[in-house]
């Protein structure tokens, strides 16, 4: 059988990409080959019809894949990748999705002739709902890129920048902004309940304004500054509310330094 991709590692995220293209008829589960040490990970991505192997030596030998994707946690992906140097004729391309880890890295234990992409995707890939964003050495194919972009799409949107240093911005945007936003729910659930609503009620309304706000933003075409007025009747409540959020610019300089926080805390974890 011939192997177009190897997983490399089977966890969260690598099994939601997985699933992912499989349930999209993006790629055939007999095309894929996972490599996971972990028993129970394994037999999940064999319950999905990939054939699975414990480590890189359990590949065929004859296999000449067309994308190894280094799905690890960034402390172990340099003994990870080690693995796959057999690869990196230049006939292989690798995709990476470990956070901070830089092209400069894969293509050192690689070596010259491999194709490295790298990309930061975030915790909503996880249901298609994600944000993906790319980075390519000069050696990726244009079909290459195609097909990454392809298979990513099965988990959300994907954009590309030619600029790698970006990607420390990436990461404290869309790569760390999920959090931002479940934090936002959980401070405006605590509002609601000092307002008087009951816990599950409290919840259910911050919950489901944020999601409602954002897939309107997302799907009326209209800028998030028009779409805010439109809410906004003169001295009305949401004016009043939006008189202690905008003063002073207090939530854009709040959320500002915060983006700066974790894009500074990047650039440290990357060296």
């Amino acid at each position: 059988m011939t192997i177009r991709l190897v997983l490399a590692g089977c966890g969260n995220m690598g099994y939601a990409m997985l699933a992912g293209w499989l349930k999209s008829a993006k790629l055939e589960p007999s095309a894929v080959f996972v490599v996971e040490p972990n028993a129970e990970l394994r037999q999940r991505a064999k319950h999905l019809g990939c054939r699975a192997t414990a480590d890189a030596a359990g590949i065929p030998a004859d296999a000449v894949p067309d994308l190894v994707v280094i799905a690890v946690k960034p402390q172990v992906i340099r003994e990870v990748t080690a693995q796959y140097k057999r690869f990196g004729d230049g006939r292989t391309s690798f995709l990476s999705i470990a956070a901070g880890t830089p092209v400069a890295t894969f293509e050192e234990i690689l070596g010259e002739l491999a194709p490295v992409i790298r990309c930061m995707p975030n915790t909503p890939a996880a249901i298609g709902k994600g944000m993906m964003v790319v980075f390519s050495n000069p050696l990726v194919s244009d079909d290459v890129r195609r097909f990454v972009a392809e298979l990513l799409s099965a988990s959300g949107v994907v954009t590309t920048i030619d600029d790698e240093g970006l990607m420390d911005a990436v990461t404290a945007v869309s790569g760390s902004g999920p959090a931002y936003v479940f934090h936002f729910i959980e401070a405006l659930t605590v509002a609601a309940e000092k307002a008087g609503l009951p816990t599950e009620t409290a919840k259910l309304l911050a919950m489901q304004t944020v999601f409602g706000a954002a897939s309107l933003a997302s799907e009326s075409g209209e800028e998030p500054g028009v779409l805010r007025q439109q809410v906004t009747s003169p001295n009305g409540t949401t004016a009043a509310a939006l008189a202690v959020l905008m003063g002073g610019d207090r939530l854009t300089k709040l959320v500002t330094e915060a983006v700066e926080a974790a894009r500074l805390r990047s650039i440290e974890l990357g060296k």
